[in-house]
């Protein structure tokens, strides 16, 4: 451990606020000796420690890193605004929580990109950890950045800064990389010989093998392969959840976070193909763990680390196969454990009575429910697979089970939508309000909330619509308007989200790799923790977009052709894109595609699993 380093930090901790997030000795906590390891890897959030200690993708890799007797993880996570004041007047350089050691003394800079308002949060860490910025001022193979997560779907335009990408899920994925690094460090190879070998591994994509040429309407050539690398890089999955090492125990944290509860995953993947949600297509095949491998490690975090909460961990909660069986085991623990169960993740079409029965047992509060369009049209368009008819079963069943708040989600900026389409939205709010009142079953001398939380839709790379246009800001404040318009009981409250960061939002999403230029000139001009609203400038990435010759509209509002070549087009995630057409060209039908229980639709994924086989048929 740095001791002059860390009385520094311990000297200006009562000029902040959260101090804890910035001396770690947690529960379970990782401690080893430098001396004894061979690779010393750093674990990059680049948001702050409440949010990055409740990322489930994080307690993985870090439990997963540290059982290598070669490999010490540590955890790095972006400072608030008021200790990186004390960092800088008091020469304190960034370091991690482990064992105060400045990030420039690590020989892997590891980040997790979970969505793309993070992205000037890494160059602010790298540059808080006395490291270069650019890649190409990284000249040896000591402080290798590399990057994972939802984002790496379309690394492009962090290809000035970081050196290698993992495309895919990490925990096998890190452990080889690791032992190449290993392997490199101990011959003494360059940077650039550990480069091109680590690109000849599976999800492993290092941009500076690649070059991109544009057309003169700015839109992307060619992405061509350079020194054997190779053409496409298809990202790397766990083959069998049962068997992928999930930790026993979780760092248990000195102050409150975003999420403070045992997680317990219950499968990866999805298989309802929402033609807007990119999760459920990057995640794919979809994958179960079993009940009592669930169940156990439940228990055994529990008893590890004292939580009195767990929360089930999946993008569709009741599609796992065996929630029901699942739910009885784990409510006699609960119960006689006196642990609180949260069931987040609820279908609207199979959200059935005696699920509610064993809701109910762990639930107090409102209903959550995500009908994401307000009229059958577009819920079609959308392949949500959900009918006004089952909205109304769920609200029936919730309503006589003695729920009298139901919060429902939507979006706005859907492809083909309409204002009567928004209207919709509202008006569906207005026939549950209707139906409540109606029911002579409902609960006596009680009232009924309808909160709306309206998003904004962002097309994203490797979904059907990843060819759309995003709505302009215009047009999304327009329909805000007539949303609000639309209300006529206080017993309907609507929120929405900040249309600029969606816009920004999508024009990363979908960027190629001259926005590199774009984020470092924002950067440079202050910008950072972009997510939280207190900090956001858009003006200063308008100005950053104006200075380097580019327009958030090409980004953003443009609508793609299919023979267009896409900046991710080298990448394999799986979902063929022939798969994507099709979906794309069957919402503007407004037909429907089974979800994968009920039929095969093709999409590719199973070409990942060895033998060809997904594992729902």
């Amino acid at each position: 451990m740095s001791e002059p380093l860390r009385k520094k930090v311990e000297q200006v901790l009562l000029k902040v606020q959260k101090p804890a997030r910035y001396v770690g000795g947690e529960l379970h906590q990782v401690m080893k000796n430098p001396d004894e390891v061979d690779i010393r890897f750093a674990f990059c959030f680049p948001d702050t420690y409440e949010v990055g200690m409740s990322h489930l993708g994080m307690k993985i890799l870090y439990s997963s890193l540290n059982a290598n007797p070669h490999i010490w993880c540590e955890r790095c996570f972006m400072p608030w605004l008021d200790f990186e004041a004390q960092m800088k007047e008091q020469d304190i350089p960034l370091y991690t929580l482990e064992s105060f050691t400045p990030l420039s003394e690590f020989d892997i800079i590891g980040f997790t990109l979970q969505y793309e308002l993070s992205y000037t949060n890494l160059l602010q860490m790298l540059y808080l950890g006395n490291i270069p910025v650019l890649a190409k001022e990284r000249s040896g193979l000591k402080n290798l950045v590399i990057a994972g997560g939802p984002c790496a779907c379309n690394p492009e335009p962090l290809a000035d800064f970081v050196d290698l990408f993992c495309l895919g899920e990490g925990e096998q994925q890190l452990d080889d990389l690791s032992e190449l690094y290993r392997k490199a460090k101990l011959e003494g190879w360059s940077k650039e010989a550990f480069l091109k070998e680590a690109a000849k591994q599976e999800g492993i994509y290092v941009p500076s093998l690649y070059e991109v040429s544009y057309r003169e309407d700015g839109t992307v050539a060619s992405i061509e392969a350079i020194e054997g690398a190779p053409q496409t890089v298809r990202k790397k999955i766990e083959q069998d959840l049962n068997r992928s090492h999930y930790p026993e125990n979780f760092l248990v944290p000195y102050m409150e976070i975003v999420h403070d509860r045992v997680m317990a995953e219950l499968m990866r993947g999805c298989i309802r193909g929402c033609r807007f949600c990119q999760a459920g297509f990057i995640y794919r095949p979809l994958r179960e763990k079993d009940a009592d491998v669930v169940c156990r490690q439940a228990k055994s975090l529990c008893d590890s680390t004292g939580y009195e909460e767990i929360s089930l961990s999946s993008l569709s909660t009741s599609d796992y196969s065996g929630i029901e069986p699942l739910l009885d085991e784990l409510l006699s623990f609960t119960e006689e454990e006196h642990i609180n169960l949260s069931l987040p993740s609820l279908r609207i079409d199979n959200f059935s009575e005696e699920l509610l029965e064993r809701v109910k047992r762990v639930r107090k509060s409102g209903l959550t429910f995500a009908p994401e369009a307000g009229t059958q049209r577009l819920r079609d368009v959308i392949n949500k697979n959900v009918t006004e008819e089952e909205v109304m079963n769920t609200c029936r069943i919730a309503f006589e089970g003695g729920y009298t708040a139901v919060k429902l989600y939507f979006m706005l900026g859907l492809p083909t939508e309409t204002m009567e389409d928004v209207a919709g939205i509202i008006e569906l709010a207005h026939r549950i309000l209707d139906f409540y009142y109606a029911m002579p079953s409902r609960p006596k001398g009680k009232g009924i909330t309808i909160s709306v939380s309206v998003s904004t839709f962002v097309p994203k790379p490797f979904t059907p619509f990843q060819w759309e246009a995003q709505d302009t800001m215009e047009t999304v404040k327009a329909k805000q308007k007539h949303l609000v318009e639309t209300i006529r009981s206080k017993k309907i409250s609507c929120s929405w989200h900040n249309v600029k960061t969606s816009v920004l939002e999508g024009v990363l999403a979908r960027g190629d790799r001259r926005l590199g230029k774009v984020i470092y000139s924002a950067w440079k001009k202050g910008c950072m923790l972009d997510s939280w609203d207190e900090c956001f400038r858009f003006d200063l990435w308008e100005e950053a977009f104006a200075e380097n010759g580019l327009a958030m509209e090409f980004y953003a509002s443009r609508k793609r052709s299919f023979d267009e070549v896409l900046p991710w087009s080298h990448l394999d995630f799986g979902v063929s894109e022939a798969f994507l057409r099709k979906e794309n060209k069957k919402a503007y039908e407004a037909v429907t595609t089974p979800h994968c229980r009920e039929k095969c639709s093709g999409c590719g994924a199973n070409r990942l699993m060895e033998g060809g086989r997904c594992s729902v048929h």
